[in-house]
């Protein structure tokens, strides 16, 4: 005796969601001899287009092992059935005494469909098509099938969910993606948009306050825009107070990350090329190249002194120079962790690096002043072969905290501690120009930047009365003042696609932005 013969068809698509269960479903489950007679359909095998009905009787019940519902009807067809399918797949169909499985997984290779059949015993029930419906009851025992599609879409709500409900216990200074998956960073700003793909003109003289930022808890040494305009929204600072940030400088002027892997004062910090990294160093000797969205350490390394300049080669990424309070510069590989060059020099302190065009050559800055001799100040170095091509370069007794390249001329401007700033020329023999001295700021000691414009009309410096300068290059004359901070301006920078946004930063830890 068997129980019953279902089959169905189970070839719905991952689109399909909502359809609703066989009427019949519910009367069988709570009383299966409620009703005199069912009628159930079924799928011939030899396609799915041929049906055939069938009528269901209850049957009396004599033991516990004889079946409550009987085919009157079926019983010729389900030898038939037997017969057909066994010869059409003899090695996928199998139907047992009481109970049998019919598996067509040969068939969904070429159809695209999977039909199954199950015959039940001893429960007076018969199996439906099971359809995944949230408010619909699954039959007790038995796992509704969920498609791929309608999973991954439950998993995403949940998880945005969770992190909608975590808003309010994150920090500002976390990245959080928004509802398309873009993350706030790696956006681009709608006051940048409008000038992406078109010539950068003229610079013009901010002088109005945006942004007043005051989240540093110690000095800052330096402010950089990310060098990749579409996301040059973003600003970075590194602070003796052991941590480097970025803001959101142009749209929110909120702080987007912090990053705090340095245990010591960070004395420089860069963007790399490409914009995801940054890479830093400080006084506790070590070496950081950071993911900018996970935080994570790509490179890690000690240094053997302490660290106050670092520069990435401008046409090899994996490639940059550190110099710090020794004697030795060095070359790094972040690919390979290791020194791939040495520059040695007799000096005590290497204050700034600064890659020429093409980058085959570099100069270094150092703190080699004596009282009667200024030679070493500025080395002229061969990249390649780490020669020393001319420390002959400036003569005058002053140190030169910073150096800075033009953008379109054959020359760099090296800022002195005589309260001045001094012209070269990028070729050898790096001849200064005696005609042209850009003066009437004040260093004092400090480490203040110099920078070029991006359109390389204006070059602009701090100064230790907190006022920024700004001169016209040919001319070398003061054009504007701005009094940006009250104690002393150690960096400022141009946006490098909006023409009149300029980043300001101070000794005590306050950032500006101006337009």
């Amino acid at each position: 005796m068997i129980s019953s013969l279902v089959a169905y068809d189970d070839s719905d698509s991952e689109t399909e969601t909502g359809k609703a269960e066989d009427p019949h479903m519910s009367s069988r489950k709570t009383n299966p001899a409620s009703s005199a007679v069912n009628h159930l359909q079924c799928f011939a095998p030899g396609g799915l287009d041929k049906k055939f009905t069938c009528k269901m009787q209850p049957a009396e019940n004599t033991d516990s092992s004889t079946p409550s519902m009987v085919h009157k009807d079926c019983s010729a067809y389900y030898v038939q059935a037997k017969r057909e399918l066994t010869t059409a797949y003899p090695s996928k169909v199998y139907l047992g005494h009481t109970t049998g499985y019919i598996s067509y997984k040969s068939c969904d290779q070429v159809s695209g469909s999977l039909i199954k059949s199950e015959l039940l015993s001893g429960n007076g029930t018969s199996s439906q098509k099971r359809v995944y419906k949230d408010d619909v009851a699954t039959i007790s025992g038995i796992r509704p099938y969920i498609p791929k599609r309608l999973r991954q879409e439950k998993s995403a709500s949940v998880s945005e969910r969770k992190e909608s409900e975590g808003q309010g216990e994150k920090t500002s200074n976390e990245i959080k993606p928004d509802r398309s998956g873009e993350k706030s960073s790696t956006k681009i700003s709608e006051f940048i948009k409008p000038y992406l793909g078109s010539k950068y003109k003229s610079t013009e003289i901010p002088k109005n306050l945006v942004f007043q930022i005051a989240k540093h808890r110690g000095p800052i040494n330096k402010v950089q825009w990310c060098p990749v305009q579409e996301w040059s929204h973003m600003l970075l600072s590194a602070s003796m107070d052991n941590t480097v940030k970025i803001w959101d400088a142009v749209d929110t002027g909120r702080c987007l990350k912090t990053y705090s892997c340095h245990s010591c004062a960070v004395r420089a910090a860069q963007w790399s090329l490409c914009g995801r990294r940054i890479l830093s160093g400080g006084f506790d000797f070590m070496l950081h190249l950071t993911d900018v969205e996970t935080g994570a350490q790509v490179f890690t390394s000690k240094n053997e002194s302490r660290i106050s300049t670092l520069k990435f080669h401008p046409s090899d990424p994996n490639i940059f120079i550190c110099g710090g309070f020794g004697p030795e510069v060095k070359a790094w590989d972040i690919r390979t962790c290791k020194v791939i060059k040495v520059y040695k020099a007799a000096v005590q302190q290497t204050l700034d690096v600064l890659f020429l065009p093409e980058g085959k050559e570099f100069l270094t800055s150092t703190d080699a002043v004596s009282r009667d001799s200024a030679d070493r100040t500025i080395i002229a170095w061969d990249f390649h072969s780490a020669a020393k091509i001319s420390n002959q370069i400036f003569h005058e007794r002053y140190t030169c905290p910073s150096l800075t390249l033009h953008p379109k001329e054959s020359t760099f401007v090296a800022q002195t501690n005589g309260n001045y700033m001094a012209l070269f020329s990028t070729q050898r023999p790096y001849r200064i120009n005696k005609k042209k001295r850009y003066e009437g700021h004040k260093v004092e000691g400090f480490a203040v930047d110099c920078e070029f414009s991006p359109d390389g009309a204006l070059l602009l410096t701090g100064s230790s009365e907190g006022k920024v300068f700004f001169y016209n290059y040919h001319t070398a004359r003061i054009i504007h003042t701005l009094s940006a901070h009250d104690q002393a301006c150690v960096s400022a920078t141009f946006h490098p696609v909006l023409p009149s946004l300029l980043a300001t930063c101070d000794w005590a830890g306050e950032i500006k932005v101006w337009q």
